[in-house]
């Protein structure tokens, strides 16, 4: 028995720290989704095979993906270890490996990036309480820049090279893959790795440098659609609303418009743990539809964030609508007629309990639970829901929060934010307890709430029965 505990311990220890690292590597990227998406407007307007060709503003396509995105990224990476100095750092450690290699250096700067930030942490670390009175400015400016220049050169000489082996194998073994048509089969792990909340991870962290690269020489990539393709979630919606009965089918219209227009996939997981069979029904969705996408050729010119239909047409190339559509609609009837088959023989009657329990299920496997990690009792004027990218979870968490204070009468401000972005003035933060140390790290002087679920927790009612 004590051996099971201790392997059960180990499996949980191992998956919290796949998803702490998945979370840091998407971390560096979705906070510069903006930018990625800015950099794929002007590539699919202005390129010579896009909407609205143009030779000079085309002219922004090269330096924006060489120079700007892995800037971004490596200095969002040392920000996240060291703050702006960590940034700065990692910034122009970025750059030596910039400008060492031949091609695009996202994966670089998301090794780069943090590593300038973890060195200066360091630096700092070693001067402290040993700095002269008055050399304070000197000291650090002299510091940062001493490291930045170091790291600089250390990555143009020595980690360029390595990384554009790497870079070029992982292209080789891609291509390999697309060409011995067995990309499809990537969706059996993409698709139940989402239900354990790994989307952002393998989207942001894995895929979509991968993706830009195929990007910058080719115009488009199909590694942008893998895992943002809203048709499996869809289609799992779409049978629950047809063959299923009670509660449970009234909720499905409201999932679907959050899912496919607003691209918060996350809404659609509960639903497949009341039934883990309909994994069979997402997984066989994936496949169908990258094996459309593969057939008809279909790509994105860069990541779609969040994984709504909108996003995936704004990014769709010139002459490519069409097999991107395709791809999601085949994708959606797969998992549709899946799921009802499996919804039928199943003969189950979900109800709103089953999916509550569903639910925590869901957040059981992100290793989460409700906490209140702090209380204090001073005056309430903002409170802010924060997850990783602020744009997702946290915003639905605060749209239901906002409409319950003016439902109650209560003239309180509440926002969403990334967790890296907590405003100095909030008073009450709420986010999901794996972020909730980091979240209390950048603002300790708030408190703090866990939560296990932003679309339905007591929490709220509780919250606003306080505050009133």
């Amino acid at each position: 028995m004590e051996k099971v505990v201790a392997k059960q311990k180990d499996s949980l220890g191992t998956r919290a720290t796949i998803q702490k690292f998945g979370r840091f590597l998407s971390g560096m990227v979705m906070p510069n989704i903006g930018a990625f998406i800015a950099w794929g407007f002007i590539t699919a307007l202005f390129i010579p095979t896009g909407w609205l060709p143009n030779e000079n503003l085309s002219k922004l396509v090269g330096p924006m993906i060489v120079y700007l995105l892995p800037l971004l990224i490596g200095y969002t990476g040392g920000k996240m270890v060291y703050d702006v100095r960590g940034g700065v750092v990692g910034a122009v450690a970025t750059m030596g490996i910039i400008v060492g290699s031949t091609q695009p250096m996202f994966l670089g700067a998301m090794l780069m990036g943090p590593i300038g930030g973890w060195a200066i942490k360091k630096v700092d670390e070693a001067f402290e309480g040993n700095i002269p009175a008055g050399f304070e400015m000197l000291i650090n400016n002299f510091s940062s820049g001493i490291v930045a220049g170091i790291l600089a050169v250390l990555a143009f000489v020595g980690v360029s090279p390595v990384m554009l082996g790497i870079t070029a194998a992982l292209s080789a073994g891609l291509a390999a893959v697309v060409n011995a048509g067995l990309l499809p089969l990537a969706n059996v792990f993409i698709e139940p790795a989402k239900i354990l909340f790994l989307n952002n991870a393998l989207n942001h962290g894995i895929l979509s440098p991968i993706g830009m690269e195929q990007a910058a020489k080719a115009g488009q990539s199909i590694i942008f659609l893998l895992e943002p393709n809203p048709g499996p979630g869809l289609g799992i919606l779409l049978a629950y609303w047809f063959a299923g009965k009670g509660s449970i089918r009234q909720s499905a219209p409201g999932a679907m418009i959050i899912h496919f227009l607003g691209g918060i996939h996350e809404i659609y997981f509960p639903y497949i743990l009341m039934n883990p069979r309909l994994l069979l029904a997402v997984i066989g969705g994936g496949v169908s539809g990258t094996l459309t996408f593969q057939a008809l050729g279909a790509g994105l010119v860069a990541v779609p964030a969040p994984g709504s239909i909108f996003a995936l047409i704004a990014m769709s190339p010139k002459g490519g609508l069409f097999a991107v559509l395709a791809g999601v609609a085949v994708a959606t009837a797969v998992a549709f007629f899946i799921a009802s088959a499996i919804l039928k023989m199943s003969n189950q009657v979900a109800d709103e309990e089953e999916l509550v329990q569903a639910t925590a299920k869901v957040q059981e496997l992100k290793g989460t639970k409700v906490e209140v990690t702090q209380t204090v009792s001073k005056k309430v004027n903002k409170v802010v829901f924060a997850c990783d990218a602020g744009m997702g979870s946290s915003a639905m968490g605060a749209t239901i929060l906002r409409k319950k204070f003016k439902e109650a009468g209560i003239d309180i401000t509440v926002i969403n934010t990334a967790v890296n972005e907590l405003p100095s003035d909030a008073d009450i933060v709420i986010t999901q307890r794996t972020l909730t140390e980091r979240a209390k790290t950048k603002l300790p002087t708030a408190e703090h709430i866990s939560i296990e679920n932003f679309l339905n927790s007591p929490e709220y009612d509780q919250l606003v029965k306080r505050l009133a």
